[in-house]
């Protein structure tokens, strides 16, 4: 028994760990931001380190069993692939960190208020109800600290909202397909679809990083961080994670994002904090606890 319980602590520890790393990857991607590459060039080169490292492991069926189940793919990776990361991406660079991880935090409520108007299974709960109030309230104040008090772009935080609903889509319809084909497959296919779709995006925003950029170390080092590590290595070991301690309990992990995202953020960036955006940060982290009661 000692030894089970020794595992299963273990588990727990990675799952805070992965989220550590994923709540860091907001200042990778404003480090190269502010090297010259633009939003969609960091998620191109992100999807394709990943893409590429997958097909190592992954089977290798090419399709779905059915068109349906590959309509089902493409849209997941729009919804957590192209359109997520550029909406994230985009935020990034137009407004703190702190604003789009906290904003971005709201993607678990963002899914269970959007369960409850399509899903039948999911049911409201007064915590639910609450928590969800709580929390928008934290991020209405957010918005509000960085488009009037720090004049910053509104767009950003905006931009971040629409980040979290995407993944809330992403969610919903990953309940349809994530017992019929293996974790790895499904990663794949995200990958590929999400590059694919982001593709047209380049006719309006067209490759401007040149080689010499590419090379330059800071960028090679954040790139593989977020293509190798956050991308690639934290999907398959977040599978696994899920595997051990279930969906619902990894999932509630994902509310430290914000926590270690403020601390890279000071180091790193050196982005303040105003008073402002304490409160609406600890009202969206308050509103997330409360709803998951």
């Amino acid at each position: 028994m000692p030894v089970i319980k020794n595992n299963i602590i273990l588990w727990h520890l990675l799952a805070a760990v992965i989220v550590g790393v994923w709540g860091t990857t907001f200042v990778n991607t404003k480090v190269l931001y502010n090297s010259g590459l633009t939003p969609l060039e960091i998620f191109f080169l992100r999807f394709l380190i990943a893409y590429i490292c997958i097909w190592f492991i992954s089977p290798r069926r090419l399709f779905s069993r059915t068109w349906h189940d590959e309509l089902i793919m493409l849209l997941l990776g729009v919804t957590g692939g192209s359109v997520f990361f550029l909406a994230e991406n985009y935020a990034v660079g137009l407004t703190y960190v702190n604003n789009v991880s906290f904003i971005v935090c709201t993607a678990p409520l963002m899914t269970v208020i959007l369960g409850i108007a399509f899903v039948r299974s999911i049911k409201a709960r007064w915590p639910l109800i609450i928590g969800s109030l709580v929390a928008l309230a934290g991020v209405a104040i957010v918005i509000f600290n960085g488009s009037l008090v720090l004049h910053l772009n509104p767009w950003g935080d905006l931009l971040a909202l629409l980040a979290s609903v995407c993944w809330a889509v992403y969610s919903l319809l990953m309940r349809k397909v994530s017992h019929a084909y293996s974790a790895v497959f499904i990663t794949r296919k995200i990958f590929f679809y999400g590059l694919v779709t982001v593709l047209p995006a380049f006719f309006f925003d067209p490759w401007t990083a040149a080689p010499s950029m590419l090379l330059m170390p800071k960028v090679v080092l954040n790139l593989l961080f977020l293509g190798l590590v956050a991308s690639f290595l934290c999907f398959v070991l977040w599978t696994l994670v899920i595997g051990k301690i279930g969906a619902m309990t990894s999932s509630n992990y994902l509310y430290l994002n914000p926590v270690t995202t403020v601390v890279a953020s000071a180091v790193f960036l050196c982005e303040p904090m105003t008073a402002i955006a304490y409160v609406g940060s600890a009202l969206i982290l308050a509103g997330v606890a409360v709803a998951n009661k």
